[in-house]
This record gives structure tokens, sequence and C-alpha cells, in this order.
């Protein structure tokens, strides 16, 4: 058996790959929290970048001393793509809807809370590359391969919460088409 080169180096991350098999987890995920059987675990709404249309996926929320951040444990994905174009997210716990202003954290205010995130949700720890009991230096490292966003309440202004359902409003370029003859309303003379 030949030997390593590299014997203490721990493995390679585990890399996310979007599949049919990760958008049914994702369905099934989003039933289970809407049933509240998934901790600390939110839908999280955003609006899509290109298409302006709601996204939701589920998402663990690190909540700590009143503060609250979304963590991307599968790297830069969509929904990651949407906050950063948008900068606002929504999130739904049970009958509760808050809108959230998202600002992306640097590497050294984000490893932290990497960290706590990866003790929070053992699920995705296959995709970080520092272990749970690492030290915080090797979260800073990971920092920009798993964004961290903090989450400031918007005013109740400050958000696009009423407009999920509708996307963004369209410009008419031409006028509404006739009503049919059958349909329409017919006055009496």
């Amino acid at each position: 058996m030949p030997e390593s080169s590299t014997p203490d180096r721990a493995p390679a991350p585990k890399q996310f790959r979007s599949s049919r098999l990760s958008r049914a987890e994702d369905a099934v995920m989003r039933v289970l929290v809407r049933l509240h059987a998934v901790p600390r675990t939110s839908l999280l709404t955003t609006r899509g970048r290109k298409s302006g249309r709601p996204r939701t996926n589920p998402a663990t929320v690190v909540a700590q001393d009143g503060s609250r951040w979304l963590v991307s444990p599968y790297g830069v994905v969509s929904w990651v793509h949407n906050v950063r174009a948008d900068g606002r997210v929504v999130l739904h716990r049970l009958l509760e809807r808050q809108t959230y202003l998202a600002q992306e954290l640097p590497a050294q205010d984000a490893a932290p809370i990497l960290r706590e995130y990866v003790r929070i949700a053992p699920a995705t720890r296959p995709y970080f590359a520092a272990a749970v009991d690492a030290p915080v230096e090797e979260f800073a490292a990971e920092a920009d391969r798993h964004p961290v966003f903090a989450l400031v309440p918007a005013g109740p202004y400050g958000g696009w919460a009423g407009s999920v359902r509708s996307g963004p409003a369209r410009p008419r370029t031409s006028p509404r088409p006739p009503a049919s003859p059958g349909r329409a309303h017919r006055r009496c003379s």
C-alpha cells in the first residue's frame, strides 16, 4: 500500500452541485420547515436578479445576542447572487414573516459566524474544510467560499414584502384587449 505524500492533510471539502435530487430535497425541506419540524431553519425568499420573481429556499439562520446572520453553506449559489443584487430578503417561520436588509460581511467578521454555523448545522459540515473545533483563522480562510450576510430588520416601508407575490411592476405597452362579446356586460336600453 503506497504512502500518502500528505498524511495529515484533511480531505477537500465537498462541492455543491444543483441537481434534481437537491431540488427535491429543498422541496421536502420547505414542507418540513412550514410544519416547524426543522429547528433554526426558515424559508428564505429573495427576488430573482433576472426574472424579478420570488425565489424561496430553506435556510438556517444563526442568531446570537439579538443579531441574525444568513450563511451560504453551499457556496455562491443562486440565492447569494439574488441577495447581492437586491440586498433584501424575507424570512418566513411559522406565522412570522420579516423583511431584512442583508449586508455581506468581510472575512474577519464572518469567521466566528461560520464557526457557529458549522456547530449548529451538522449536515453541512462536509462542505467546509475547517473542522468544528478549528481556530477562527481557518474559518476566515473559508469566508470567500461561504458568504455571510448580517440581517437588519427593515422598517415598515423598507422592504418589498408586500409585493413578493406579484413580482416587479411592468409597464403596459399596449391597451387592454377588448372583452369578448359573450362576457361583456350588456346595458339594457
